[in-house]
């Protein structure tokens, strides 16, 4: 299997499966543990890319090549990710926007927010609080930090050209 097959794979299936983690543990509804979601799948992502761009570099590729490959292993990354999260707030918990919306209730009252602004804000949030919106916001930010992630990395792992020789 190709490493950009492979790294992608890996994004897709441990950002994916660390979803459905949040899902059956309850977490995605604890004020405190929703905020460990963004930095363990931003983590997760960076990590395979570190893995598979070490991979592409052994063959070859040199610092353009390794952007792109890391583009790439974080489009089929994503696309798994899009599949994952459409199907956790669609099949697998259904009730999954209700739920934060209950708990960004109670964040907001111990804020001390009026009944009027607490509204307001969960008015403004449900517009985007859809399967395909929040799968779709998923889908864009892992190729965002993948795009980003491979440019600074492939800085470090990269094959280097040769450099000539005075002489030649």
């Amino acid at each position: 299997m190709s490493p950009i097959l492979a790294a992608g794979l890996l994004i897709g299936g441990l950002c994916g499966a660390f979803t459905f983690v949040m899902g059956f543990t309850g977490w995605y509804k604890d004020p405190v543990m929703v905020n460990v979601f963004i930095p363990t799948v931003v983590v997760m992502e960076v990590g395979a890319l570190i893995w598979g761009l070490r991979k592409t570099a052994a063959m070859g590729r040199t610092y353009s090549g390794q952007v792109v490959a890391g583009t790439l292993m974080a489009v089929i990354g994503a696309a798994i990710i899009f599949v994952c999260s459409y199907l956790f707030t669609s099949v697998a918990f259904p009730s999954y926007f209700e739920d934060i919306n209950a708990m960004a209730r109670q964040v907001l009252q111990g804020q001390g927010k009026t009944p009027a602004e607490i509204q307001a804000f969960l008015d403004d949030q449900s517009a985007s609080q859809t399967p395909l919106m929040n799968a779709l916001v998923g889908f864009i930010m892992t190729i965002v930090t993948g795009v980003i992630a491979s440019a600074v990395i492939a800085a470090f792992i990269r094959q280097r050209p040769d450099v000539l020789t005075a002489g030649v």
